[in-house]
């Protein structure tokens, strides 16, 4: 597979300007420092299982002007959990050559009784792996790898791509202790370096090295300089999941190589075109997304006739959509180009996401409907970067359908419980790139859901005397929280979502469920429930009662006092709780809850606490949380999780009654 960018005419242009930079003896493969050896514990990183000492990519390009790349890297097993660090899997884009790797060399290093005990990796052990049509990776396990074992390994990386130098990462899932990523790139390609970090270089140097061109029009030799850029960082921790991060992608301590320029020095100047619109041309002319549209499927005919027959386009674009959705199945595979192709896929009722997408698309264009392939990238996969016109950052093609001025349809049958009028919620804060074949037209949208997420939670209950309580429940769940639940219900089953709406609370019993509106999406899941409960500390004398139920909200997912990224909901979720709660006789209000509002800092989140006591006796509660913005920058975390930490104390503080 080829980027977006072919040398034209290079008049047997050959050179050579490898960085030449001095590495320390400790550095090179196969030589271990004793200390290391004998190392027991990542120094800033104490419980981690692994750490990775040496991580180094060094790129250059060869005589004739391939991009190759020497990579090193040398990892220390603390303990068995790291073991799994022992797998290596290396992939690259195999297809027509375009990236291919030699030079492998593997061996696992050991300290026994005061000396070094080396086991090299048996080439035979080393295997291909095919992942798709464009991807390969070459897979291996390190041999004898055990507590205290370094692991180190080098290959070499080729492509004839000028442009393809790859996306640096300086962090991971282990701790990385030295990374180090060297690029010697001639005078005349100018790239764009823009980077993800949180803390500056350790070491960033610029020197010249020196060059030749041979040019075969007038058999000379042209001189020429390189920029050598050595990048460095260290003691880079690793980077966990956290609650609320959107991916790690998103990230991960990165350097991004993008070929911006070329001017070579026989006066040959291309401005490489780094638009969008060259972006969108490939996936027009990619007989692997564009090309897909138009194949015809077989017994199509039936489809669109009695999509024909309906009224109205919404009629028809839930009918089409549908439709492919329940006959479709989604084999798991992400590509933003299709494997099998559409016609394939059809006839198997299998496919990855952009093949089952085109299949939608295709069908609705006959159908009629503007409707138009688009580029899009899922929140696992991360973020797509509108200043970096890269193809490679999207991973799923979908189907965009533009109403009017007002409202947009983004459509993914891969999801059984997605909705055509529904955004999927994977690719919400992110842009998708719409593309229109016939007219070969395009525009970078971003895709996000204004309007508030509601889920509403009604209780009506009876207190007995002794801390007992029964009563009911009444959950209405709307947009993603209904597809979140309707998804969980169907999934896992009911037992099991009666776990979840109990959120482990073993004093809640759930005695009866029904579910409305399952089959019309048009309205929001209600969830009917029967409970009793056993309100924990309870007497004879006092009782003590928590209105928080079924909310799934009493461990408070921000507990940490720092943060390493930012926090991405994805949508606006709002919540609202209402209970009625009939105290028995006997009984009155000890302890009340004061009314509260309190908001963030930025006023980005609201929260309020209405508690009274009704004429009858009977005690009233209303609980709202409000959020006026999805992401919140980790820069600001020290107000966010002071405000959650509040939160949660009023969400869960007690009533109290006492005997009379």
């Amino acid at each position: 597979m080829k980027k977006t960018f072919t040398l034209l005419a290079l008049c047997a242009l050959t050179w050579c300007a490898k960085a030449q930079t001095a590495i320390p003896a400790d550095e090179d493969y196969g030589k271990i420092d004793k200390e290391d050896l004998e190392l027991t514990k990542c120094d800033f990183e104490k419980d981690a299982n692994a750490e990775v000492l040496i991580d180094k990519g060094d790129v250059y390009y060869d005589q004739s002007l391939n991009v190759v790349m020497d990579y090193h890297k040398r990892i220390k097993i603390f303990n068995d959990n790291g073991k799994d660090a022992a797998s290596i899997k290396i992939i690259y884009y195999s297809n027509d050559n375009y990236e291919f790797i030699t030079g492998v060399q593997a061996e696992t290093i050991n300290f026994v009784d005061g000396k070094e005990v080396v086991t090299k990796l048996d080439k035979k052990l080393l295997y291909k792996q095919t992942i798709d049509k464009y991807r390969s990776a070459l897979v291996f396990t390190m041999p004898d790898v055990k507590a205290g074992s370094i692991i180190d390994y080098k290959y070499t990386w080729n492509t004839e791509d000028v442009s393809n130098i790859p996306t640096w990462f300086f962090q991971g899932d282990l701790p990385v202790r030295y990374s180090e990523i060297i690029t010697a790139i001639p005078e005349y390609y100018t790239f764009s370096t823009p980077t993800h970090l949180s803390q500056p270089f350790t070491k960033l140097t610029r020197t010249q090295g020196n060059g030749s061109v041979h040019d075969n029009s007038d058999n000379s030799n042209i001189a020429f300089t390189s920029d050598i850029t050595d990048r460095v960082l260290t003691n880079v921790p690793s980077l966990d999941d956290e609650y609320g991060m959107s991916s790690k992608a998103d990230n991960l301590e990165t350097v991004i190589f993008n070929l911006t320029m070329v001017h070579y020095p026989f006066s040959f100047v291309h401005s490489f075109d780094t638009s969008w619109g060259k972006a969108a041309g490939y996936f027009i002319d990619s007989e692997d997304f564009g090309g897909q549209v138009k194949r015809k499927l077989a017994n199509e005919d039936d489809i669109i006739t009695r999509a024909a027959a309906l009224k109205t386009d919404d009629d028809k674009i839930a009918y089409i959509f549908n439709t492919v959705k329940s006959q479709m199945k989604w084999n798991g595979e992400d590509q933003w180009y299709t494997n099998d192709g559409t016609s394939k896929a059809w006839d198997t009722k299998t496919g990855n996401s952009t093949e089952i997408n085109l299949i939608l698309c295709h069908l609705l264009k006959k159908a009629g409907i503007d409707a138009y392939p688009m580029a899009v990238s899922t929140r696992d996969h991360g973020k797509v970067n509108p200043a970096y016109p890269y193809m490679y950052q999207f991973n799923r093609g979908i189907v965009y359908i533009p109403v009017d001025s007002t409202k947009k349809y983004f459509l993914d049958a891969t999801g059984k419980y997605n909705m055509y009028n529904e955004t999927p919620s994977n690719l919400l804060n992110s842009y998708g790139l719409y593309i229109n074949i016939e007219k070969k037209k395009y525009d970078l949208i971003f895709i996000n859901k204004p309007e508030p997420v509601r889920r509403v939670v009604f209780i009506n209950a009876n207190i007995q005397p002794g801390g007992k309580m029964d009563g009911t429940a009444q959950i209405s769940c709307f947009s993603y929280n209904r597809i979140d639940a309707l998804e969980r219900y169907k999934t896992d089953g009911e037992t099991k979502f009666i776990d979840y709406l109990r959120d482990n609370d073993n004093a809640l019993k759930i005695s009866s469920l029904k579910m409305d509106n399952m089959d019309v999406d048009s309205l929001p899941l209600v969830q009917n429930v029967n409970f009793n409960l056993d309100m924990a500390g309870s007497d004879e004398n006092y009782i003590y009662l928590n209105p928080n139920l079924f909310t799934t909200l009493h461990a408070n997912p921000f507990l940490s006092e720092n943060r390493a990224t930012n926090i991405d909901f994805g949508y606006l979720n709002n919540l609202t709780i209402n209970g009625i709660y009939k105290i028995p006789a006997g009984y009155k209000v000890d302890v009340l809850p004061k009314n509260i509002s309190m908001t963030t800092p930025d006023q980005s989140i609201v929260f309020r606490r209405i508690v009274g006591q009704q004429d009858d006796g009977s005690i009233a509660t209303r609980y709202v949380i409000m959020y006026k913005k999805s992401i919140f920058f980790k820069e600001n975390y020290a107000d966010f999780h002071e405000f959650f930490k509040k939160m949660y104390e009023m969400l869960n503080e007690q009533i109290v009654l006492k005997k009379s």
